[in-house]
């Protein structure tokens, strides 16, 4: 079984529809179907959650439903430490991005995997060599 890393950005859209939602919904099926594991930093349930409550679209109580929902996906959630830590720190300083950011493209690259996200701005904003790591929907 593959894995690969996503960001809040793809998880958003599981939630609204919006362009990219199909590809991340397919993300999230495969993941559903056992045919693919999502692994990411323990500070995407933060992200998402603050996402959708600034979308306005969604009530304390769905928000609360989602928090839950998140729960039970019960993706593989990576701590800032050690190893991961100093590469996380390593990627941003040297794209010059967040922290938040970095730690996403450097699980990917730890896990020699991919981070899939809905961010053009930030694939374009990396140094060449960081670049493949990440997939734009």
């Amino acid at each position: 079984m593959s894995a690969v890393v996503v960001d809040a950005s793809i998880i958003v859209k599981w939630f609204v529809e919006e362009e990219g939602s199909d590809e991340a919904i397919k993300i999230r099926d495969e993941y559903i179907n056992g045919d693919m594991k999502i692994i990411a930093p323990e500070l995407i349930n933060f992200e998402v959650l603050n996402a959708l409550h600034y979308k306005g679209l969604f009530s304390e109580d769905e928000l609360q439903r989602i928090s839950e929902a998140l729960d039970a996906f019960s993706m593989e959630l990576h701590s800032l430490r050690g190893e991961y830590a100093i590469k996380t720190i390593e990627v941003a300083c040297k794209n010059n991005i967040t922290v938040y950011d970095a730690a996403y493209i450097s699980l990917a690259m730890m896990e020699n995997t991919r981070l899939y996200t809905a961010d053009r701005k930030l694939k374009n904003k990396l140094r060449e060599n960081y670049s493949p790591y990440v997939k734009v929907i």
